[in-house]
């Protein structure tokens, strides 16, 4: 994929991510755990990092986040959400390198899910100064297993269809 392409093709991604976090943060969910999300964003996130490995999906990550923040006009969600992103990303590309063999995608996107949660209450637990945050972990861990599993089918799909609409061959593929 040539340089040009490769950058509209990041573009498109963050944009699509951040249109994505905009429409989720619509969806009124029961109340479980604060800032409780289905993670429709980290579809895109889980496809950036498989099309173009850590780096570059990290820039799409980093990109939404942004997009996001000033879209939405919150600056906090930008924290969460790059803590989280950057946090899932690693956890993923480790899980991509050393466990191609062991891992599908969607074990790779509940790693990714899982980590996200990780680093978004550690987060909330530093800025909140409050260690009792922790004690969500264990639910939005258990539903992270869930919003894993349905980013994992649904880039699935996005890369099944970026493979045959636009020709990216799996060569192309940071796997």
């Amino acid at each position: 994929m040539n340089k040009t392409r490769e950058m509209i093709l990041m573009a498109v991604l963050a944009s699509l991510g951040s249109i994505l976090g905009l429409f989720e943060a619509m969806i009124p969910l029961p109340f479980i755990a604060p800032g409780l999300r289905l993670g429709l964003s980290n579809i895109i996130v889980l496809v950036s990092l498989i099309t173009f490995g850590f780096k570059k999906g990290l820039a799409v990550s980093l990109l939404k986040s942004i997009l996001l923040m000033l879209m939405s006009g919150n600056v906090s969600s930008f924290i969460y959400s790059f803590s989280g992103a950057l946090l899932s990303g690693i956890a993923m590309i480790i899980a991509l390198k050393f466990g191609e063999n062991f891992f599908s995608i969607i074990g790779i996107s509940i790693i990714g899910s899982s980590f996200h949660n990780i680093a978004q209450v550690a987060v909330s637990s530093i800025i909140l100064g409050n260690i009792m945050m922790f004690s969500y972990l264990p639910i939005l861990l258990i539903i992270g297993i869930f919003t894993g599993f349905f980013v994992g089918i649904s880039s699935i799909y996005i890369l099944k269809t970026l493979k045959s609409k636009i020709n990216l061959s799996m060569e192309d593929w940071v796997l």
